[in-house]
């Protein structure tokens, strides 16, 4: 099997993420799978180094900057489309998603962009770690970024009970139980060390820590401990809360990082360990305690509630009574019995634990993976989304009652003609808008107010120019953006460079408060569209990272491909009819949460006909020439024209509008 990891985290930065990552590529190399890494490059470390550890694993280290609250952690913004060309490279059977948050994201999105199936590890609580480190408003964007991850991963692995519970209440599914391995040979009680002892806390009872000393940890809480009679606090690690715990717990020792034997001796050297943070999704540390003969008090949530067997081989205290932390760890060092006691059964409790073990399981669920991509596969190709995995929508009944519309010929609704007078069109944001007034119920008096600034021949420049102003005075609640055909068939412009465009429009109008709904631009299935199909796919995958950055909603036409058909394009051949538009407008409705809008849309499609006027004059005639001599001078279809509603019109609801449109839609 060839298994691409994909590490958010990586070498010298040696925490869970990277020490999990480590312990999977030896078992995997040992059983003759080949293997590639693709994970932040060490800065100023020698990358030769880190290759050397890898176990004959390829590796492609990227180019990452540094969190500046936290120097040790390294960030890599890659594009989907580099990502995709290595994993292309090098075909993987399954792309393996260690602790995904921002590199994973590019990677599961490159993932489908080759067609291998993602397996995506959740081992950091980055949701409660948003909390801890004081960002309420970021909480929410990491909340949704986290759920829309592991929704659009093949399968998800969870290492505790707790986290399983997590992720079902963010709503993902297909969660599966996989915890992690311990090194029984290296953390062993034989490791003790009387002269580490005597020369760290001569004659004293040690009760240690080890892990990172961030805020999310709380080891601020061990204050309470310092007074126990005859113990010291030893604190092994390292981070950026190293020198203010240094202050508040000046009777502790710290010993900075350890690794490899020299981590071992210290940890069987401790006669109790504690763990104190709230938000491990598991805790490698307390397993390693265990495994080194170690009696353990822990928090009782998260992770250690399944790992710590309390009155057996620890005790797990109630989480935020520090009294109740300090009373078991006062427990465990007055009663030498005890903690033998305890010590026996935590050697007991982890031989099953190993990483052989456990790398067996993950085998199994590559495997899972691998049989439930081309399911997958097949649904989105049917357009119907994967199942269980289509976005949830932002409310249960939508309640925006301002709604603009921006973009281009499509959204103007050019070609779509049906029930409307000559030279009128009606187009798919009108349909929607019809769908979102309809959608508040029949006893909703209060109409929908709704403005159409689309033009024809528009482009990204004109939307940031001219639409996103005209749009931002007038203060809508929902704006609709569908752009970018025209740039990519009539400019050599970087699609990704368009993109970025229209995120700095994104953000003007989530900055002020206004949800915005994106929207894929897409292809009719010709054969004279492929060429530019490269360019269109391009976009598309970076309109999805737009919409991971600014928390948009994200209606991805990719995932719906019938839209291509012929059937629903007019003769013009570059627009759609009004089947079509209808088809468009039913899935912006259902990813805007409005409810029974696919039966609304099935219903809609069987009652009304398409009763666009017949076509005068040859193809030729009629629209490519036209089209040849504007653009020999220098002038598009929309020159001179302005948008079809300005200013808001009313949609539905009671009492007597100023303008009205078709009532049915």
């Amino acid at each position: 099997m060839r298994v691409a990891v994909i590490a958010e985290s990586f070498l010298p930065h040696m925490n869970g993420v990277t020490g999990s990552v480590l312990q999977i590529l030896r078992h995997l190399s040992a059983a003759g799978h080949e293997t590639l890494v693709i994970a932040p490059s060490a800065g100023d470390a020698s990358d030769e180094t880190v290759v050397a550890s890898l176990r004959g694993a390829d590796a492609r280290l990227l180019r990452s900057v540094p969190l500046p609250s936290y120097p040790e952690v390294r960030v890599v913004f890659a594009r989907a489309a580099r990502l995709a060309g290595i994993l292309r490279t090098f075909r993987p059977d399954v792309v393996h998603l260690a602790s995904p948050f921002v590199l994973g994201w590019q990677g599961v999105i490159a993932a489908e962009a080759v067609g291998a199936p993602t397996l995506a590890i959740y081992q950091t609580d980055v949701v409660a770690y948003a909390e801890k480190y004081g960002m309420p408003r970021a909480t929410a964007l990491v909340r949704s970024h986290v759920t829309r991850l592991h929704r659009r991963a093949t399968l998800t692995l969870a290492p505790s009970t707790a986290s399983m519970t997590q992720l079902a209440e963010l709503g993902v599914d297909r969660v599966r139980r996989w915890g992690r391995g311990v090194d029984t040979d290296l953390f062993h009680p034989s490791r003790r060390s009387e002269s580490w002892r005597a020369e760290v806390a001569p004659g004293r009872t040690i009760v240690g820590y080890v892990g990172r000393l961030a805020p999310e940890k709380q080891v601020a809480d061990l204050r309470v401990l310092h007074d126990v009679p005859g113990t010291t606090v030893v604190i092994v690690g390292d981070g950026p809360s190293r020198e203010a715990l240094e202050k508040s717990l000046p009777e502790a020792v710290f010993t900075g990082h350890l690794r490899g034997t020299e981590l071992a001796r210290a940890l069987a050297s401790f006669d109790v360990f504690v763990h104190p943070g709230e938000s491990e999704t598991f805790g490698q540390t307390i397993q390693e305690a265990l495994a080194s003969g170690v009696p353990v008090v822990a928090t009782g949530t998260g992770g250690p509630v399944d790992l710590v067997r309390s009155s057996v081989d620890g005790w797990l205290y109630r989480p935020g009574d520090l009294d109740d932390l300090r009373a078991r760890v006062a427990d465990l060092v007055g009663d030498g019995a005890k903690r033998a006691a305890f010590a026996a059964a935590a050697g007991e409790a982890v031989r099953t634990r190993s990483w052989e073990a456990l790398c067996a399981q993950l085998l199994e669920h590559y495997g899972e993976a691998r049989r439930l991509r081309p399911i997958d596969a097949a649904q989105v190709v049917r357009g119907l989304g994967r199942p269980d995995a289509s976005p949830a929508p932002l409310v249960a009944t939508p309640r925006w009652r301002r709604f603009v519309a921006l973009g281009d010929s499509l959204t103007e609704g050019l070609c779509d003609a049906s029930r409307m007078p000559s030279g009128q069109f009606r187009g798919w944001a009108d349909r929607l808008a019809e769908l979102l007034a309809r959608s508040q119920g029949a006893g909703a008096t209060e109409p929908l107010h709704y403005a159409n600034l689309a033009v024809r021949s528009r482009r990204v420049r004109d939307i940031a120019a001219v639409q996103v102003p005209q749009a931002l005075a007038l203060r809508p609640d929902l704006v609709s953006i569908l752009i970018g055909a025209n740039d990519l068939v009539g400019t050599r412009r970087d699609p990704a460079d368009l993109a970025d465009d229209v995120a700095v429009s994104v953000r003007l109008l989530r900055d002020a408060g206004i949800d915005v709904l994106l929207v894929t631009p897409f292809l009719p299935r010709r054969p004279g569209a492929r060429v530019f199909s490269r360019r269109f796919a391009r976009y598309a995958g970076e309109m999805r990272r737009v919409a991971g950055e600014t928390g948009a909603m994200l209606l991805d036409l990719d995932a719906h491909p019938a839209i291509g058909d012929v059937a629903f394009w007019a003769v013009d051949r570059v627009h759609l009819r009004s089947s079509g538009h209808r088809f468009l407008a039913y899935r912006a409705a259902e990813t805007l949460g409005v409810p029974d809008a696919e039966a609304l849309g099935r219903l809609d499609a069987a009652l009304h006909a398409d009763d666009d006027p017949p076509a005068v004059g040859s193809w030729l005639r009629r629209d490519a020439l036209p089209w040849i001599w504007r653009r020999l001078r220098g002038r598009t279809a929309g020159d001179g024209l302005s948008a079809k509603h300005a200013d808001y019109v009313l949609v539905g609801g009671g009492g007597t509008a100023p303008a009205r449109l078709i009532d049915s839609p």
